[in-house]
């Protein structure tokens, strides 16, 4: 059983290095949230696979919800809160705030930044199926198991490289930077069967 640290995660996000903002004003900013849940037993991540509509650029991507900034959002932790609850229906008050995991930027000039929360597991999930196909529960030992067995660990691997396939779905693109980002920064706090998985 794998069991993961709040306070160790807290601590290597407070000392980490994380990645900035572009100085290229280019750039549109946007806002996702990284769910934790489900720590007690099996932690994972909350993630989502964007629908089948020809033509779009995220089409069946797997991602983390969340969305641009618009110009009501006081901040982009509020826009994260807000793009949950329209998303997915999952309240402010369902999310604990851990922390920003920084700035992430996408090909298509998205700077994205990206908050680490721990979901509570009690809402009622919906959805547009126009948006998205379906939700994704992640196994976070799986992820740490495919980010070592790949040999991703101390290297930044290339697209074609850098990816997380699980069940039926592979995280590829900007959410498996995000994920490998998570592992390296978050790893030592993990334990399994009594041992630290650095």
């Amino acid at each position: 059983m794998m069991k993961i640290s709040l306070s160790c995660l807290k601590h290597n996000l407070e000392r980490a290095m994380l990645p900035q903002a572009p100085e290229d004003e280019g750039y549109k900013p946007a806002c996702v949230f990284l769910l934790l849940f489900d720590l007690d037993r099996n932690p994972q991540i909350m993630a989502i696979q964007k629908a089948d509509n020809e033509g779009y650029p995220w089409r069946n991507q797997v991602a983390l919800p969340g969305g641009h900034l618009e110009d009501r959002d006081e901040n982009p932790l509020n826009a994260a809160y807000r793009e949950l609850k329209e998303e997915v229906n999952i309240p402010h008050d369902h999310v604990e705030l851990i922390g920003s995991m920084g700035h992430f930027q996408t090909i298509f000039h998205r700077d994205v930044e990206v908050f680490i929360g721990l979901w509570n597991g009690r809402s009622d999930i919906r959805f547009d199926a126009s948006e998205i196909s379906k939700m994704v529960a992640i196994p976070i030992e799986h992820l740490i198991k495919t980010h070592q067995e790949g040999n991703f660990s101390g290297r930044q691997p290339d697209v074609f490289e850098l990816l997380y396939p699980y069940d039926d779905v592979t995280v590829w693109g900007l959410t498996a930077k995000i994920f490998h980002f998570f592992i390296e920064t978050t790893l030592p706090c993990f334990t399994t069967e009594g041992f630290s998985l650095k």
